[in-house]
């Protein structure tokens, strides 16, 4: 990742998708901060009354024990992203930020706006050969003092709502920045908005608050998860 200089042309250069992020910034944004707290009032407004949202778990002691965590989580929904940070306490937002697929949601103006001021999302490339992706994320769990990154360790969703074998990445991840691990699962998820459907249906959500993982190989990593998993919903797994 290169030393980005920001007394000069450099700044200005920055692909406009990065622009966002605190390891460029150095600073609140205030469109962002404005943005982000009406999408907190229309998150707490829909995961009340549309989509009724529990949380089984305690985040406020693991945000005094963490200030630097990658958090992962099942995914079969584009809702995973926006049900976890309904979960968060709206007060930790400034250190939350999502893992999304540049291709997806950053692919037209509209969505990058959203993704960027109201996700705080990190673009990451799935076609991305030359490790780019990589370097952004370790050098944001390096850098900032305080830090949530979400990521979904799958890679992508699952077309059958069952939860499917890890990627590399996460445990790249954590082994590399010495970045501890937070388990989240969600249940119903794939229900709600199955692979295909753009609108999420009306339903029940429980997100549960799992151990904190030390940095490991994705076997073990996996191994850990699939235990933990499996003593909440025997049915998550083939």
């Amino acid at each position: 990742m290169k030393d980005w200089n920001y007394e000069n042309e450099q700044w200005a250069s920055l692909p406009y998708h990065l622009k966002h992020l605190p390891l460029f910034t150095r600073h609140y944004d205030l469109t962002s901060v404005f943005f982000r707290i009406l999408w907190a009032l229309f998150l707490k407004f829909t995961f009340t009354v549309y989509i009724r949202l529990k949380v089984k778990g305690d985040f406020n002691k693991i945000w005094q024990e963490n200030p630097r965590l990658i958090v992962i989580s099942n995914h079969a929904s584009h809702l995973d992203a926006v049900s976890i940070a309904a979960a968060i306490p709206f007060k930790y937002w400034t250190a939350l930020y999502l893992s999304a697929a540049k291709d997806y949601w950053f692919r037209n103006p509209v969505f990058t706006f959203f993704s960027k001021h109201c996700l705080g999302a990190i673009p990451i490339d799935r076609k991305d050969k030359k490790g780019e992706a990589i370097k952004l994320c370790t050098t944001l769990l390096k850098t900032l003092p305080r830090i949530w990154m979400v990521l979904f360790p799958e890679g992508t969703r699952s077309k059958d709502g069952y939860i499917q074998q890890f990627k590399r990445g996460v445990s790249l991840f954590a082994e590399r920045t010495d970045t501890p691990i937070l388990f989240l699962y969600l249940e119903g998820n794939a229900k709600l908005m199955p692979k295909g459907r753009s609108v999420p249906l009306p339903g029940n959500l429980i997100i549960h608050i799992g151990p904190v993982h030390e940095p490991a190989p994705v076997d073990e990593l996996y191994a850990s998860y699939k235990k933990w998993v499996l003593s909440i919903n025997p049915d998550a797994y083939k």
